[in-house]
């Protein structure tokens, strides 16, 4: 088959690449269906960017690398190619944006862009050998069975990390990377739920509460949830991308921080309620429940000083938890780390040592925050790497 442009992984970034780089695509891509962390995420209705997204809101070993890509192609780029599409959606919290009907419209909307332009699509196919030659590339790839060699001038791996690797994922934009001399960081499972040894929490086990929770990083202010395995929800996923193993984790279980000023006043009117009573006004009672034999909750709010209530709040506002692991990529929605920014352009994606080679997308190290930002780098990412082959500016 005709192939100036090969692309590995008909996800995210994949799709949008295709959509830009010109004549003579091929994407393949080893599942039945295109997009189908698309198609599962946000609960279904994805959560394809983030208003307020910037280069801050990303983790890599080189905070400067996606400001490039991330300005040129952001989110009001893409909010432009969702309104062309007539695709309804909505704002949720901290500036999510969501389908309001399925992720399968986005999904539709990039296969539509890409039959525009005549991107072919080859599922079920796998790429066997990939090696360099004078012109590009020579690619040996089976799909139903039957070998194909391509010879693209340019390849472009949006094969993605080793997240959820029961939908396919594995290391093979890694294994590419090395193959070709490229050095890949460390990597590891992100935005994943704690786990902890003998789970302290199982009583608690789906109980939700808002919470500012830190790791070795920003604070997030969002909710955590208790599960039969340890400690999820948005806090803990958040702060998961900057935990390393062994270290602890800070909760925070009154963020808004008024507890103290609260009780204080209580004090004078509902005095002769339980101090625990009262708490578990601000805090969910199991939760209460759960923590009362390590606070000082004994007798009645009026019998409570200024110094009791502080050491309360004090406690409440700095909960030192230690886990024990991650779920790990089983239900990590990203991978930490990736093919090391060093040896790419971040105007194009280019491997600076290997013209026609293209990283993109969560194959790189370019880690997004929960809450649309993952998305958003595959836009950016796989726009920038289409256009440059295109031959087109912005």
């Amino acid at each position: 088959m005709e192939c100036e442009t090969l692309i590995i992984g008909a996800g995210a970034a994949g799709m949008m690449a295709a959509a830009h780089a010109g004549r003579g695509v091929v994407v393949i891509d080893h599942a039945k269906s295109a997009g189908e962390k698309i198609r599962i995420s946000g609960g279904g209705r994805c959560n394809f960017t983030n208003i307020g997204c910037g280069a801050a809101h990303f983790l890599s070993r080189n905070p400067h690398f996606a400001k490039s890509a991330l300005t040129r192609y952001s989110q009001w780029d893409f909010l432009d190619l969702i309104a062309r599409h007539a695709i309804p959606w909505h704002e949720k919290t901290l500036g999510q944006l969501f389908c309001d009907n399925s992720a399968k419209d986005i999904i539709a909307m990039l296969q539509a862009e890409m039959a525009a332009v005549g991107a072919q699509l080859r599922l079920r196919t796998s790429l066997l050998d990939l090696a360099k030659t004078d012109s590009g590339f020579r690619a040996v790839i089976k799909q139903d069975g039957t070998l194909h060699t391509l010879t693209p001038r340019h390849v472009i791996v949006a094969c993605g990390g080793k997240s959820i690797p029961k939908m396919g994922a594995t290391g093979l934009a890694y294994d590419i990377a090395r193959q070709f001399g490229l050095a890949v960081t460390d990597t590891r499972a992100a935005l994943v739920p704690f786990t902890f040894s003998d789970n302290p929490f199982a009583p608690l086990s789906g109980l939700a509460t808002p919470v500012r929770a830190r790791a070795d990083g920003p604070p997030f202010d969002e909710a955590m949830l208790f599960t039969h395995r340890g400690l999820s929800g948005p806090a803990m996923l958040q702060i998961s991308s900057y935990w390393t193993d062994g270290a602890p984790i800070n909760v925070n279980l009154i963020p808004d921080g008024a507890l103290f000023d609260t009780l204080r006043d209580q004090r004078q009117v509902a005095g002769r309620k339980a101090l625990k009573t009262v708490l578990a006004q601000h805090l969910p009672a199991r939760l209460v429940d759960y923590l009362a034999p390590a606070l000082p909750l004994d007798g009645n709010l009026a019998d409570a000083s200024d110094a009791l209530l502080r050491d309360l709040c004090d406690r409440l506002e700095n909960w030192e938890l230690r886990p024990t692991g991650t779920e790990g990529y089983r239900t990590a929605e990203v991978t930490l780390g990736g093919v090391d920014t060093e040896g790419l352009s971040s105007q194009t994606m280019e491997a600076k040592t290997v013209p026609g080679l293209y990283f993109i997308g969560e194959a790189v190290d370019v880690t997004g925050w929960l809450g649309g930002y993952n998305f958003q780098w595959a836009w950016s990412s796989g726009w920038a790497v289409g256009v440059a082959i295109a031959g087109n500016s912005k």
